[in-house]
């Protein structure tokens, strides 16, 4: 038996249950362990008697799991859909899972000459001027510290449905659907009713747990991504809120390993790309918002299978963030489209086509006279950028959507094919406005393109005409003339 009284808390890590408890408790608890365990004894809870009533004194390994996996919850910081802090943790474990070692002096000059030389190269191909900014070279911690913040923002509509589902869910699977004491002790094996308080909620514990799920998949998703991407731009999105340049020297030198072109030449082609990408997010001023307005509009209607989530999590322990996640990887969103998504999704679509179409073409022009292999490597980012990797299915799987140009064969052809008409100025031109850009009809008949765009302006000029025709009118400004009383001229 233990010599302290039972209601007096030990310090010692002895074999003593209350002893395993409360160091396990001080674990949790940090800096406030002391003011914690008063107030645990003041609603009449000790270490002894959880230890008695969990029935895991015998297994510290199982009490420690338990525990930590509360102060996980508990510990759970922010309102928001998504949980920053498990996502960073996440996703920083995940992207030097692999090795991430420091950048050299050297990887680091390479880098940022390659950006330099692209800008030169580009400026003999397109109007765009540079994006300006500074142009990087980044480990792939580094790339997931700068671009999280924009994966946790693409991210948090959908969350934040998952999140009112989960709450949906697991109150139904709550003892007492949620209600009484047997809840507030949130149903863990071995937990007394009641152990976690009287002024815990569960609504909010539940919350808080999709909170730190969806953080875990974004942290996941993003770590993963970090070991592929080249640069910033390699999804087709806007990732910094700021012009800039940026390559992973890393990962660069890893994909030129398997090719038979020169590294130099990969990482200037490479460079060509996220230049090219850019200059069209920093001077096409409306473009970085129509893109992440169609993601967002495109998310915010998908639905949650409430079904499908309840079938997921019917068979696993509530405060197991892991089985949570693999749950949530199951395909949970509504296998239907609205209407309203079926149309945001084909003007996603298009609108990710023709950016990558875009690129494709005028990087491909500006490295033809420098790179000798400029063919192949064109051909082989193609191809890996319409198969996508583990990353972007990942992606897929978290919001509901992919984020891959199918048509970039097609929009990249309708470019060229624009340029040869009417010069790298109409090309360019034709990201002046939104309404400008081409429709899914022009990238099925690229050929037709042109004709059907002089019907347009042209009734747009009817258009126009019949406007201030009516405008005219209005002011009484007809451009006739009626005879005042007195015989003059009236207009």
């Amino acid at each position: 038996m233990s010599s302290q009284p039972p209601d007096e808390f030990t310090s010692g890590a002895g074999d003593q249950p209350d002893a395993q408890w409360e160091e396990l408790l001080r674990s949790m608890f940090g800096a406030d362990a002391d003011e914690a365990l008063r107030e645990l004894r003041a609603r009449g809870l000790d270490p002894a008697a959880l230890a008695a009533g969990s029935g895991l004194s015998n297994d510290p390994a199982a009490m420690k799991h338990v525990l930590a996996q509360v102060q996980r919850l508990l510990a759970s910081s922010g309102n928001g859909p998504v949980n920053t802090d498990v996502a960073h943790d996440i996703a920083r474990q995940v992207a030097v899972a692999e090795g991430d070692p420091s950048l050299t002096p050297a990887q680091v000059r390479s880098a940022t000459e390659a950006l330099s030389v692209a800008e030169l190269w580009l400026d003999a191909v397109t109007d765009l001027p540079p994006a300006g900014g500074k142009r990087y070279a980044w480990s792939r911690s580094e790339w997931v510290e700068k671009t999280l913040p924009a994966w946790n923002a693409l991210a948090a509509p959908v969350a934040s449905s998952v999140a009112d589902a989960l709450s949906t869910v697991l109150r139904d699977q709550l003892p007492g659907g949620g209600d009484g004491p047997d809840a507030l002790s949130f149903g863990i094996p071995g937990l007394p009713a009641g152990a976690l308080g009287a002024d815990f909620d569960p609504a909010q514990m539940m919350r808080r747990l999709g909170s730190a799920v969806f953080g875990m998949q974004i942290g996941q998703a993003t770590g993963t991504m970090s070991r592929e991407v080249f640069g910033v731009t390699d999804i087709g999105l806007p990732l910094l809120p700021e012009p800039a340049t940026a390559l992973l020297p890393t990962n660069v030198a890893a994909f030129a390993e398997g090719l038979d072109a020169p590294l130099e030449e990969v990482r200037l082609f490479l460079a060509l790309r996220e230049a090219a990408h850019a200059r069209l997010f920093t001077h096409v001023s409306w473009l970085r918002g129509h893109l992440l307005g169609l993601v967002e509009a495109y998310a915010r209607g998908i639905t949650i299978d409430l079904d499908a989530l309840e079938s997921q999590l019917s068979d696993i322990d509530v405060t197991d963030t892991s089985a949570l996640q693999s749950a949530l990887s199951g395909g949970v969103f509504g296998l239907q489209n609205t209407p309203e998504q079926e149309a945001t999704l084909l003007r996603l679509e298009t609108a990710l086509a023709l950016v990558e179409g875009w690129v494709d073409e005028v990087s491909a022009q500006a490295a033809l006279p420098h790179l000798p292999h400029a063919v192949p490597l064109r051909e082989m980012l193609r191809r890996r950028r319409a198969a996508g990797g583990p990353a972007e299915q990942i992606f897929s799987t978290l919001v509901g959507l992919e984020l891959r140009p199918r048509r970039s064969r097609d929009a990249a052809t309708l470019w060229a094919l624009i340029a040869v008409q009417g010069g790298a100025d109409a090309r360019d031109a034709v990201w002046d406005h939104p309404d400008l850009l081409p429709s899914p009809l022009d990238l099925d008949d690229p050929s037709g393109y042109q004709s059907r765009r002089a019907e347009v302006q042209a009734e747009q000029t009817d258009l126009d005409k019949a406007l201030a025709d009516i405008f005219n009118e209005a002011d009484g400004s007809t451009g006739d003339t009626e005879a005042e009383p007195d015989g003059s001229p009236r207009t």
